[in-house]
């Protein structure tokens, strides 16, 4: 596969700190600062280039730039300086109303899975449909092809507080990917959830990138980066200070 060969040059790229490849990437930051008060930079000349089918892995301390640098993805913020890009759109240049139209391209994962407590998980999932004007007709089959993937098909009429912590976030997961997003971007997915049910989510998510979608991943589970070695972007101060393919969470040789 390509894949890896892709991503190991534009890894390449953002270490020298070099424009990347034409690589087409589903993401992509050209030197990205964000500053929230004088002297405190919450990520500083970042460059990264994620090729489209990629899964990675962003590691780093608590206030490193993790949740700044998912932030400006979702676009929640908008960088002091460079260029943020998802899916083929300057974020910078995407007028609010059409924010929501943008979000449908990229599905996120967080870890207190905010799902609607009155609602089952059917209508969870079909609620992100029904919010951006989908007809019926489509969000049934939608609905339901992604309860398949996500193992949910017989939980389908359960409230949240009927569902464990793993069957919880993969109602998430389903949510995200009923828009059959370009790329799923998971903070912390497995934070809240004992290592073997991490362990299952982490497997959906891996299944889901083997069927095209593009992961981005932000935890601080060392096993789980350590054991899969996919590509590992490390964050630290604010600073790209690794961007490996094959990956350890923490650098081997230090």
């Amino acid at each position: 596969m390509t894949i890896a060969t892709s991503s190991s040059t534009a890894a390449a790229a953002a270490e020298e700190g070099v424009p990347a490849p034409a690589l087409t990437p589903i993401v992509a930051l050209h030197a990205v600062t964000k500053v929230y008060a004088p002297g405190r930079a919450a990520l500083t000349e970042v460059n990264l280039f994620i090729p489209e089918g990629d899964f990675v892995f962003l590691v780093g301390p608590s206030g490193a730039g993790k949740t700044t640098l998912i932030k400006l993805l979702i676009r929640d913020e908008l960088p002091t300086s460079g260029q943020v890009i998802v899916a083929g759109q300057d974020l910078a240049r995407v007028k609010g109303r059409d924010v929501p139209r943008l979000r449908r391209k990229v599905g996120t994962v967080f870890q207190d899975y905010k799902l609607l407590p009155n609602k089952d998980v059917y209508e969870n999932v079909a609620f992100a449909l029904e919010v951006t004007g989908t007809p019926g007709r489509i969000i049934r089959p939608a609905v339901e092809r992604v309860l398949a993937i996500v193992g949910l098909t017989l939980a389908a009429k359960q409230l949240p507080a009927q569902l464990s912590g793993g069957e919880q976030q993969r109602t998430a997961i389903a949510r995200a990917l009923v828009h059959e997003p370009k790329v799923i971007i998971a903070d912390e997915p497995t934070g809240n959830l004992d290592p073997l049910i991490a362990w299952e989510i982490i497997q959906l998510l891996l299944r889901i990138n083997e069927l095209g979608t593009t992961v981005l991943m932000a935890t601080h589970n060392a096993d789980v980066v350590t054991a899969l070695r996919k590509r590992v972007v490390a964050l630290e101060d604010g600073h790209v200070v690794r961007d490996e393919v094959g990956g350890a969470y923490h650098r081997e040789y230090w």
